[in-house]
């Protein structure tokens, strides 16, 4: 993880446990893993980027197509971000159209990788305890109270995250869908776009859930919440590794099981 005053990154990364920064006003726990069925390079990228003492981006991408195409993409991705906060200077309210030419620059940037690259993109801007969130694809954030109720959820750029969505689907059905890794909005397409959530107070004791999709295609929604609600941070970011990670190597009918990268932030505010 590449660190300095402003910014501090991850990429190709393989940790054996979460760990624990001060950021932004509060605490972050971060994991990133490549999947346990191969010996490639980890796709995902993470990024925690400081923009002062209580406002800051976090960020978490997934690259998308196998090989090193989505390793150089998420990581194009997020270097697009640190380039455009760093070049802009500013935090607090300011950040969103920073967040919004950073990531438009991220999917210029992977689209200039070529051969398919891609990459899903989720993003959070801290100002104190306000948030807003901006994603494309299916790497989803959620935020939760400390009593287990979901207070935002993004929707995931799929064909069966729109179904979810529209109550054709239940998420239990669709954590087992045979088409639940298709994705239909990704950085590294002409046409990308980003949906920008509004503007929400974080209280206290909520949680901020940022991951990729080896966290959500292994664990139900429910399952995540539990784990994330209560008890230390560390605790909680441990727990949810430990799981999706065993559930990714123990094939079964009855659960969840899709070996892949495996990357998300736990955010609470201090």
């Amino acid at each position: 993880m590449g660190d300095s005053n402003h910014v501090q990154m991850l990429f190709d990364a393989n940790w054996p446990q979460p760990q624990l920064f001060e950021f932004a006003g509060g605490h972050a726990a971060v994991f990133s893993h490549r999947s346990p069925d191969k010996e490639t390079p980890n796709e995902d990228s993470v990024a925690l980027l400081s923009a002062g003492d209580t406002s800051g981006i976090i960020a978490v991408a997934d690259g998308c197509g196998g090989m090193a195409l989505g390793e150089v993409a998420s990581r194009s991705a997020i270097l697009a971000l640190e380039e455009t906060l760093i070049g802009a200077g500013v935090e607090g309210p300011a950040l969103r159209p920073v967040v919004l030419d950073g990531l438009e620059l991220a999917n210029q940037r992977v689209c200039e990788v070529g051969g398919g690259a891609a990459t899903t993109i989720a993003v959070v801007e801290i100002d104190g305890t306000m948030i807003r969130t901006y994603h494309a694809g299916d790497s989803s954030i959620l935020q939760i109270s400390n009593r287990g109720r979901i207070k935002m959820q993004t929707v995931a750029h799929s064909p069966v995250g729109y179904a979810i969505e529209a109550g054709v689907l239940d998420a239990t059905e669709a954590i087992y869908h045979e088409d639940r890794h298709l994705v239909s909005n990704v950085l590294g397409m002409v046409d990308a776009h980003i949906e920008v959530g509004a503007r929400r107070k974080m209280n206290q004791l909520d949680t901020l859930i940022i991951g990729s999709d080896g966290l959500f295609d292994n664990l139900h929604v429910e399952e995540i919440v539990d784990l994330a609600r209560k008890g230390s941070l560390l605790k909680c970011a441990n727990q949810l590794a430990t799981l999706a990670t065993q559930r990714m190597q123990e094939i079964s009918l009855e659960r969840p099981c899709k070996p892949d990268d495996l990357s998300f932030v736990l955010f609470r505010c201090r």
